[in-house]
């Protein structure tokens, strides 16, 4: 079968960003819903899957019931069993819900009643997960049912099982008190636990609700739309659910690392990664660990014996209490020694120079440009002026 193209359906139209219908616009869509519902139970035809989407408007203010894959006919005596699981369950009427298979057209004017309330509202006023807490809203918001309020519940064949374990008041004028007067009296008779007390279409299109002020607009006169539907903001929303989902995914897979905490200043000490000279590090690395007289960069070379290898006072051994100095022999000695990195060899006059030649080249050798003594400086015949400060392997006190 091929329809006329309707550019909308009422929950596409509801969804749109920013969308809030005017009351005469409201009034228009429900009493054309309400025409064509009571059209169809006159002809004893139960729609029984009313819901916004099922409801098509074009852009000229028209509205259309659509898809009656569940619509059943029904005799007026309610005698035949119908099936049970109809109607979508945001708006399933209670008897259903408890398990009714005898009912007529009060149960499209549930649906009816909860397409209004969404409509005022601006959202869906039961939004159940599944049957039982859909009950549970309902009674939350029109009280709980009993033989009083409803007489002849307490023989739906599930009554039993879903029976409100407390007393529940109904409250649906206070949930809805700022609605217009007429609007939430005709909400109260929709949504009436008992079907047989419930507003039938004909008399909800003689509500005073419908002749007061402002009037139903002409469906003409309503806005035009972007086309917009259901199955378009349904995808839209997944779209957006699956979004947030990869982005939480992501976050717990790839968490942000800590930031690294700055090396502490210490008064009058230069910053590592500004100190000039040939053992500066590279950027972003760790700062050298400050010699002193318990802290040593390596294994000491030389022969094997430990630090009792040379005897105490013996120019250049372990113990000598200024490595590196005048007329040393090289050794690695323990005395103490700038916080930061090799200072330049000092001389018998304690300013920087070459030490006397002949005199070994231990760790701590020169700054660049300072002549070196010994057999790999500067100053030995034959090798020429050193401009780096002696050769790698003088540097850490090997021997060719």
């Amino acid at each position: 079968m091929v329809f006329e193209y309707m550019d909308h359906d009422l929950t596409g139209l509801a969804d749109r960003p920013g969308m809030r219908f005017t009351v005469p616009q409201i009034k228009c869509y429900m009493r054309q819903l309400l025409t064509g519902l009571h059209y169809c139970h006159v002809n004893q035809v139960l729609h029984r899957d009313i819901k916004g989407s099922n409801l098509l408007i074009d852009n000229e203010g028209n509205l259309k019931l659509a898809d009656f894959g569940l619509a059943r006919s029904f005799s007026s005596d309610h005698t035949g069993n119908l099936t049970n699981r109809v109607i979508t369950l945001w708006y399933r009427p209670p008897e259903l819900l408890l398990g009714a298979t005898k009912y007529g057209p009060a149960v499209d004017m549930w649906s009816v009643g909860c397409i209004f309330a969404e409509l005022l509202h601006g959202k869906p006023i039961f939004p159940g997960k599944d049957e039982p807490e859909q009950l549970n809203k309902i009674f939350e918001l029109c009280g709980a049912p009993d033989e009083v309020n409803w007489p002849g519940v307490s023989k739906i064949p599930w009554y039993n099982n879903f029976k409100p374990m407390r007393p529940m008041k109904r409250r649906l004028r206070e949930a809805f008190r700022l609605f217009d007067r007429h609007a939430l009296e005709l909400l109260e008779k929709m949504l009436t636990l008992d079907p047989s007390q419930r507003i039938s279409a004909k008399d909800a299109l003689d509500a005073e609700y419908f002749w007061t002020d402002p009037l139903p607009c002409d469906p003409k006169s309503l806005p035009k739309y972007e086309s917009s539907h259901e199955f378009q903001t349904k995808k839209k929303r997944q779209q957006q659910r699956q979004h947030e989902e990869n982005a939480k995914r992501q976050k717990l897979q790839h968490p942000q690392p800590h930031g690294r905490l700055p090396p502490i200043q210490q008064s009058g000490q230069p910053h590592p990664q500004m100190r000039t000279g040939p053992n500066q590090p590279m950027h972003g690395s760790q700062p050298p660990v400050p010699a002193g007289p318990s802290h040593h960069y390596g294994k000491p070379r030389g022969p094997p014996g430990g630090p009792g290898r040379y005897p105490s006072g013996t120019a250049g051994g372990y113990n000598h209490p200024n490595r590196g100095g005048q007329g040393a022999g090289g050794g690695y000695g323990s005395g103490p020694y700038p916080p930061q990195g090799r200072a330049p060899p000092y001389g018998s006059s304690g300013m920087p120079g070459a030490p006397p030649r002949g005199g070994g080249s231990g760790y701590g050798v020169g700054a660049p440009n300072y002549p070196q003594g010994g057999p790999y400086g500067g100053s030995n015949t034959g090798r020429g002026s050193n401009m780096m400060g002696g050769n790698r392997n003088q540097q850490y006190g090997w021997q060719q």
